[in-house]
């Protein structure tokens, strides 16, 4: 069987999360992390992300049961980094991404793009709150768009800019080290770019696989 991570993943060895180096090549200053859609707990859906050196990274244990519709995004070490929440009674398919356990005032809109012109973009992120308690804004044209998403998350193949078109995260397949041998889509790879956030590249994943998993209608 190929292994996915190599190293324990025992609380009292975790590491924390890897921080890009600050530098101008861009290649040099990437952070590589295996993500696997499996959680570490016995009976449970989630995700499991490690680093190069096989340590823990990020983990989500209670991702959505029912119609919960809340996934949250933990730390090696079990802490809430964000809780993300399918927006209600909003047209199309929208997210709200809090910090931490947090009910109000919502760092993130995502919103998944409709394939009407067949556009490669995925979904775009805008800022989520503004400044009434509990209120957010969903309008597009109000919005900065902060982030957007591009390629295939069905073939594990997508890119994530900012909003100066910087590259900032990709997600590609992962490469097993044996010839012949493959991980299927299962297990890949985020590659985060320069200085960006890893918990935030790995939210948008998290939510590229509600957006277009195997358990949605859309596979692009």
């Amino acid at each position: 069987m190929t292994k996915v991570y190599p190293n324990n993943t025992s609380s009292a060895t975790l590491s924390p999360p890897p921080k890009p180096i600050n530098s101008s090549n861009g290649d040099a200053n990437s952070v590589v992390l295996t993500v696997w859609k499996k959680s570490l707990l016995f009976n449970c859906d989630g995700f499991t992300v490690f680093d190069s050196n096989g340590n823990l990274v990020f983990r989500v244990d209670n991702y959505i049961a029912g119609n919960k519709g809340e996934i949250v995004l933990m730390d090696a070490s079990g802490n809430s980094l964000f809780t993300i929440r399918r927006k209600r009674l909003s047209l199309g398919d929208s997210w709200l991404v809090f910090e931490g356990e947090k009910d109000i005032n919502p760092r993130y809109t995502v919103r998944k793009r409709m394939n009407f012109l067949r556009s490669k973009s995925l979904a775009l992120v805008t800022s989520g709150s503004c400044r009434e308690t509990n209120q957010t804004i969903s309008s597009e044209k109000r919005n900065r768009v902060l982030y957007e998403i591009e390629g295939s998350y069905a073939q594990r193949c997508c890119a994530m800019y900012d909003d100066k078109r910087r590259l900032m995260a990709e997600i590609k397949q992962k490469e097993a080290a044996v010839r012949g041998v493959a991980f299927g889509m299962d297990v890949f790879r985020l590659i985060v770019h320069s200085e960006s956030d890893l918990a935030v590249a790995m939210a948008l994943v998290i939510l590229l696989d509600q957006m277009f998993g195997s358990s949605t209608s859309s596979r692009r």
